[in-house]
Formats: structure tokens, C-alpha cells, sequence
């Protein structure tokens, strides 16, 4: 798979997406785009309410990447503009995928894909010329690896997705007591978390899977998620009962 070889013998990529997958959620407080787009909150409007969390995570860490303290890593990771742009722009494109919810992205993200792997691949690569061709499908590669990495408890084993699942309730939990979210996390649980197995835990696992990014491990990324919602299905009720119960317990 020539795309994957384009990622495997690059080291930039290969710190690029290392660096994005440990930073794209930088400052992130539990809030999301929506709420601070509603909020009017002076983030969004800063990055006029669009993927404002991840552009604001992106920031923070690259201008820390960019320290003066970081001269010596600076030195390996470039040494001409050409590959810092690249290291940018590999950074910039990777942490922007995991704005799941911005539909414009996510719609050119679709036609992306069927151009490099889907309905459209064989067109493309009569229009494309190879290097093209390559590049389009190695940059998807990062970009969808970059939405496992946000999501990946849900593509483990039960126990994993049930530990992140309630952090990620605490901290939702939080931010609503702090009036900083609108939406208390204990309404609609059920139905939203279903809905983000079937819109997009599993059509990314099943991707992975079909381009080869994790290799023979690709299936159990997506057996484990068809695991985990189905398992959420049945159990949820009680499931979101529990965390509610422990979280108030240790506020007390």
C-alpha cells in the first residue's frame, strides 16, 4: 500500500501525528463549540465559531512547540520553511478532523474519502497523477487515525470505553454545574451516545479497517465498537444512573 509507506517512511509524519494526537484537545474544559458559540464566549469569536476548540488547542501548542526553549527539537524537526510548513500543515489538518461536528468538514471529508478509497477512486486516479493520488489518501490516513485517537476508547474493550466514558461525563457534568454548558449531560445520554456509535465510531472503524492504517488489527477496532453500542444499548439506563450517583457522591 504505497500510501501507507508515504507515512511510514516520513518522520515528520510521524511527529506531526504524535504531536496531534497529544495536543488536540489542549484547553479544552468540557465545553463544547456549540455552547461556546452560544455563549458568545470571546474564544469564538476569536476563531468566528468555527472548530473554535481545536483551533485554540492547535494554537496553544504550536506557539509552546515554537518556544525558544524548544530551539534543539526545533532543529531536528526542520531545517528549511518548506518542511515547517509541512509539519504545519500536518498538525493544523490532523487536529482540524477532529471537529466531528462541523458539517462542511465533515461533508468534504466524505468526498474526500469516496475520491481516494470509496466510489470515486477509480476516477480519481485517472484524473490525479499518482503523487497526487497518494497524497490525498496518506493525508486521509492522518486525518481519520487523528479521530480514532479522539475516540478510541470506543473502539476497545468494554471496560476501557466505560472508564473514558464517565471522565468525559464528569467533565461534562462539571461545566454544566458551572453554568459554562447549557445542556445537562444526563439528558439525552442515551440517544446522543447511540447516535455517535452509528454516525461515527463505526463508520470510522469501518474505514480504518478497509484502508489497512492499523493493519490486522483494524477488525478488532471494529468488533469492539459494534461491542460497546451494543452493550451501551442495553445497559445505559442504568449505565448513566450510576455515574450520576458517583459523581454527586464525590461532590459531597
Amino acid at each position: 500500500l504505497a500510501y501507507l509507506g508515504r507515512i511510514t517512511s516520513n518522520p515528520v509524519c510521524h511527529f506531526a501525528l504524535v504531536f496531534s494526537a497529544l495536543v488536540h484537545d489542549v484547553d479544552h474544559a468540557g465545553i463544547s463549540n456549540m455552547d461556546l458559540i452560544q455563549n458568545r464566549d470571546e474564544m469564538a469569536e476569536l476563531y468566528e465559531n468555527k472548530s473554535v476548540a481545536e483551533q485554540n488547542s492547535m494554537d496553544i501548542a504550536w506557539e509552546l512547540l515554537m518556544d525558544e526553549s524548544y530551539k534543539n527539537l526545533q532543529q531536528v524537526l526542520y531545517t528549511t520553511k518548506s518542511e515547517l510548513r509541512l509539519l504545519r500543515q500536518l498538525a493544523v489538518n490532523s487536529i482540524m478532523a477532529t471537529d466531528i461536528f462541523d458539517n462542511d468538514a465533515k461533508e468534504s471529508r466524505e468526498k474526500r474519502w469516496n475520491q481516494a478509497f470509496g466510489s470515486l477512486r477509480t476516477q480519481s486516479q485517472r484524473e490525479m497523477s499518482v503523487d497526487d493520488f497518494e497524497c490525498l489518501q496518506a493525508t486521509l490516513i492522518l486525518e481519520h487515525v487523528l479521530q480514532a485517537s479522539d475516540a478510541i476508547h470506543a473502539m476497545q474493550h468494554h471496560t476501557v470505553f466505560r472508564k473514558w466514558n464517565e471522565r468525559l461525563f464528569e467533565e461534562m457534568q462539571q461545566a454544566y454545574k458551572a453554568k459554562m454548558s447549557l445542556k445537562d449531560p444526563t439528558d439525552g445520554a442515551f440517544e446522543f451516545e447511540v447516535m455517535f456509535f452509528d454516525d461515527h465510531i463505526l463508520p470510522l472503524a469501518r474505514k480504518l479497517q478497509d484502508c489497512g492504517a492499523f493493519g490486522s488489527s483494524g477488525h478488532e477496532l471494529l468488533k469492539y465498537a459494534s461491542e460497546n453500542r451494543a452493550l451501551w444499548a442495553a445497559q445505559a439506563s442504568d449505565v448513566v444512573q450510576e455515574m450520576t450517583m458517583r459523581y454527586n457522591k464525590g461532590k459531597t
